[in-house]
């Protein structure tokens, strides 16, 4: 398939993004290949969050359920056409980001990819430091290899993904909507594999912000919902030729079944 005729729907969810999105945007806009649609959802922000989407050429449309999952999903189910990629407001895109994914989705074989992200206001002591770039990249891939190991197919990173409509499609009433129990990128990720290849691509990169990562315990709220992400999907993850290391990592390593108390 011609890369020429894919066209590319992005979807951004935002709540009170007024900070981020105006760097966003302006990425998207210095695209050397332009999507072919930008949609912003709005899930009910009460900044100006709006007010900077409306002065670029995007769609606007709101979810009123509260939550990442949520939003993304109608976002999703808006968009028209053949790959949806998904960002995010603090993210900031290189200008062969869409060109990079269309020339991918040529493989008919391929419902998703996703790839790694360089963190651009890491406070100044790590900024110092030559290695902070390679070092975040590296995080990321470590990873996506730490997921593959585990269910034998790569991860999706929220900022930095696309997949297939067709394939969403297929599973958009079978992912899971509770944000607090698994991460809504590998979940994502666990209900498209069977339907086809996931790639996670080192060259398609991107830059986020490190503000998620700025309380400690913020890495085992990750954590622990990325385990429970497995755990919630140990049969399918079994049926997909990982039968004795998913089977013994879910009973031995899951032991509890809800967030610890002060990290909800």
């Amino acid at each position: 398939m011609n890369d020429n005729n894919l066209r590319v729907s992005v979807v951004i969810p935002v709540y009170n993004e007024g900070e981020y999105l105006t760097t966003c945007l302006d990425s998207l806009m210095k695209q050397s290949v332009k999507a072919d649609e930008i949609i912003i959802v709005d899930n009910n922000s009460t900044d100006d969050t709006v007010v900077i989407a409306q002065q670029y050429p995007v769609k606007i449309i709101r979810e009123k359920k509260q939550g990442i999952t949520p939003a993304r999903n109608r976002g999703f189910n808006e968009a028209r056409y053949e790959i949806i990629a998904r960002t995010d407001a603090d993210t900031i895109l290189p200008p062969t980001w869409i060109k990079r994914i269309k020339k991918a989705f040529t493989d008919e074989k391929l419902v998703g990819i996703s790839g790694p992200a360089s963190f651009y206001d890491l406070p100044a002591i790590f900024k110092r430091t030559w290695q902070t770039k390679t070092a975040s990249i590296k995080f990321i891939r470590s990873y996506n290899t730490i997921v593959k190991q585990i269910l034998r197919h790569n991860c999706l990173f929220g900022p930095n993904l696309a997949i297939r409509k067709t394939a969403w499609n297929k599973i958009k009433n079978s992912v899971c909507m509770d944000d607090t129990k698994v991460h809504e990128d590998l979940d994502l990720a666990i209900h498209l594999s069977p339907l086809g290849k996931i790639k996670f691509l080192k060259t398609l990169t991107v830059s986020t912000s490190v503000r998620r990562w700025k309380r400690p315990e913020a890495y085992i709220e990750y954590l622990y919902r990325g385990l429970k992400s497995i755990q919630r999907h140990r049969q399918l993850a079994v049926k997909q030729r990982s039968k004795q290391f998913v089977k013994k990592v879910v009973e031995k390593a899951f032991f509890f079944d809800q967030i610890p108390t002060g990290f909800k």
